[in-house]
């Protein structure tokens, strides 16, 4: 009864076109005795367009909390009564030790991730300083720093900076559930500001908001319109405080199904799981499988990730060459 199914993914493999709604709907809504199939499938389709590296990201939460943002999920908002740490911006002695910290993983990428809407320019002019002082290797630099000004995104650039991440968070029908205190389009304007300034676009959101499946693809489709280049997905992790802290999560089967959807859906574009990676519990190496091109190790923003020796390990354990770290 899925022939039919896994007949359009296969012609999907072949031509790199992004699935359509009825076909993302028949994915996730797949029983779990079909997930190896579908999986399969969706590695398949990752190789075509990846090959078999994998690549691994980290951050560093360089200024905490007081967010003025209404964000149903976020443990920073002013607008929730949580345990996170308040803070300021780092000193840009904080963030180059940490980023040379962070190189000694086995490591892409290292995001420097700030609350609020936006930095002012004595905050930006620090971190370019961090950037332009901090240890030369094959770690790049990258950023999440709200909405920015092109100037302020040449500085970066001028700086060596070649990506910045921008969450859309959910779907354009589902985000006035999740935020009222700015709107979709101010987030799309931004993400398409980096594009035109040259710079690769990390931008995804959460799965588990409360969402519809349609709502899910409607997410997936959107990042697709918008040719980002790498997709960050994270799957809710209620904190406690939040207007989300009892919001049920997603089962492994579920999350699974989720990735390979958003591969089906985004052929071309980078997929990065983050934080809700520990829902997944004793399957989470099966992310790779299910279409998966990369993770995010180390510590998150506001909750915590998986020991980076197990993460380790576990990509040592399916045979993922990683670079010696300590």
């Amino acid at each position: 009864m899925y022939d039919s199914l896994y007949a359009t993914l296969e012609t999907a493999i072949q031509t790199g076109e992004s699935i359509s709604q009825e076909t993302a709907l028949a994915i996730m809504t797949l029983p779990a005795e079909q997930l190896p199939i579908v999986m399969g499938l969706a590695t398949r389709m990752k190789l075509k367009w990846f090959g078999s590296p994998v690549h691994f990201c980290s951050i560093m939460n360089a200024r905490s909390g007081a967010c003025s943002e209404d964000c149903a999920f976020c443990a920073q908002s002013a607008h929730h009564t949580t345990s996170t740490g308040v803070y300021g911006m780092q000193a840009t002695d904080k963030i180059v030790d940490t980023y040379s910290e962070a190189a000694q993983l086995p490591i892409d990428r290292f995001g420097v991730v700030t609350a609020g809407e936006g930095l002012s320019g004595a905050d930006i002019d620090s971190l370019c300083e961090a950037i332009r002082s901090g240890k030369k290797n094959e770690t790049e630099w990258c950023a999440s720093l709200g909405l920015l000004s092109e100037s302020d995104l040449q500085k970066l650039i001028d700086t060596g900076m070649t990506r910045f991440h921008h969450n859309l968070e959910t779907s354009r029908s589902y985000f006035p559930n999740i935020c009222t205190t700015h709107q979709y389009e101010e987030r799309i304007a931004m993400v398409r500001q980096v594009k035109k300034a040259g710079l690769s676009i990390c931008c995804g959101g959460i799965l588990g908001l409360g969402e519809s499946l349609e709502q899910r693809y409607e997410f997936a489709k959107i990042l697709s319109e918008e040719k980002v280049d790498a997709i960050p997905m994270n799957f809710l992790v209620p904190v406690k405080g939040t207007r989300m802290e009892n919001m049920p999560i997603m089962s492994p089967v579920e999350i699974l199904l989720s990735i390979v959807m958003f591969r089906f859906v985004n052929p071309t574009a980078e997929i990065k799981i983050a934080a809700g990676r520990l829902h997944l519990r004793d399957m989470q190496s099966m992310i790779f499988a299910a279409g998966a091109t990369g993770m995010m190790i180390g510590e998150y923003l506001t909750v915590a990730g998986r020991d980076t020796v197990s993460d380790i390990q576990m990509l040592k354990d399916l045979g993922i060459e990683v670079k010696q770290c300590c």
